[in-house]
């Protein structure tokens, strides 16, 4: 790939980050989709390794888990009637885990909805933090045995359970698309002597939100989703590291990761830039 200007990439970067699409950011920055492509692959790399390694001895005190849908390539239910599907094609899920005091992502792991996607992400979030924490997560039940797995006895652990009714007084594609009414919910002390009012998912649920918004891959109806699980996984890894360093927080007022003591100042687009940079001298 011919080296593009710095302020191209800069560009390139922040418009990622800002959801839009490949051939959208081509447009707009006048470059080849596939430039976009290769240089997602750089950033997605880069930042994939910088947050393995700067993460890490997290002093939280709640931390909060959910999984968000997506999918690759092609959704699960028109699977069978797709053309030339790749093996990974189909519903894929993102693991996460947030610091509900920093609003810090702890930990994200992207694949299945299984019990050993369950149990690769948990061991990864109990080897970042450096303290016991109180955890909560949904009422998904591969989450029991991995957090026992992964933590032991040194956690505060809870589940959220939430019960969910039909949406029968809803037509035609407003039920179609549209969730599950929440009927009520319940706290369900798992482990510990986790705090039964901070038992909550509330801030992981809302950064879905926000990830929906910065990766239109993650949006419920999208044209924008991933074609390759590699690139879904590259866009994830360069969110994180944006949000955890270079995004203000409403809630903190400043970045999750000065936040939480991981750095002491706010980071631009322009830095990671120079962390790709960095990481291709290295190689």
């Amino acid at each position: 790939m011919n080296k593009l200007s710095f302020e191209k990439r800069r560009q390139i970067l922040h418009l990622m980050v800002e959801g839009n699409s490949i051939r959208g950011i081509g447009r707009l920055v006048d470059v080849s989709p596939v430039t976009v492509l290769r240089y997602l692959e750089l950033a997605g790399e880069a930042c994939m390794a910088f947050h393995d390694k700067a993460v890490r001895g997290v002093k939280a005190q709640r931390v909060e888990c959910d999984e968000i849908w997506s999918f690759n390539y092609c959704k699960r239910t028109t699977l069978a009637k797709a053309k030339a599907a790749p093996e990974d094609a189909g519903d894929v899920w993102t693991w996460t885990a947030l610091d509900a005091d920093s609003k810090l992502i702890v930990s994200f792991l992207i694949g299945s909805r299984d019990a050993d996607a369950a149990s690769d992400f948990m061991m990864d979030v109990a080897d970042r933090l450096a303290n016991r924490v109180q955890l909560t997560t949904d009422g998904h039940q591969a989450y029991l045995s991995a957090v026992a797995g992964a933590f032991g006895l040194d956690v505060d652990y809870a589940m959220l359970v939430k019960h969910y009714g039909p949406t029968a007084d809803l037509l035609g594609s407003e039920r179609k698309y549209s969730p599950g009414i929440c009927t009520g919910a319940h706290k369900q002390r798992i482990h510990g002597n986790p705090h039964k009012a901070l038992v909550s998912t509330s801030y992981v649920e809302k950064h879905n939100q926000s990830m929906r918004q910065h990766m239109k891959r993650f949006a419920r109806l999208t044209a924008a989703h991933s074609k390759k699980l590699v690139n879904h996984v590259h866009m994830v890894s360069l969110y994180a590291v944006w949000y955890n360093f270079a995004r203000i927080n409403s809630s903190v007022r400043m970045s999750p990761a000065m936040a939480a003591n991981l750095t002491d100042r706010l980071w631009d687009i322009s830095d990671i830039v120079r962390l790709i940079d960095e990481s291709e001298t290295a190689r």
